[in-house]
């Protein structure tokens, strides 16, 4: 049994929903919010590296790597605030982000 494209956008199209129902169903916790995030990032970088080896062509990885730095970045950033959030409320809820605020 080969692999075919059908295979990857399957498996890309599953976790891509899979990160939309965790960003829907939790909205209270940061940390799992930031994990949603980075599997819809995941899963569409799987859906370009899929592409860009069926049709032969490195652009789609080239992108990948753009898309893992943003990501890298995001992460950073949004750790930062989380501690910044439970060192200021003692609290990693979303709602307490309103309270930030000056």
């Amino acid at each position: 049994m080969t692999l075919t494209l059908g295979h990857y956008l399957t498996v890309g199209a599953i976790l891509f929903s899979l990160s939309v129902v965790g960003i829907f169903m939790n909205r209270r916790n940061l940390i799992v919010l930031l994990m949603a995030i980075e599997l819809m990032l995941l899963a569409v970088n799987l859906n370009f590296v899929a592409f860009s080896h069926y049709l032969g062509d490195m652009h789609g990885q080239v992108f990948v790597f753009f898309i893992l730095t943003v990501a890298a970045a995001e992460s950073a950033i949004g750790l930062a605030i989380l501690m910044l959030l439970f060192r200021n409320r003692r609290s990693i809820d979303v709602e307490d982000l309103n309270t930030l605020k000056g």
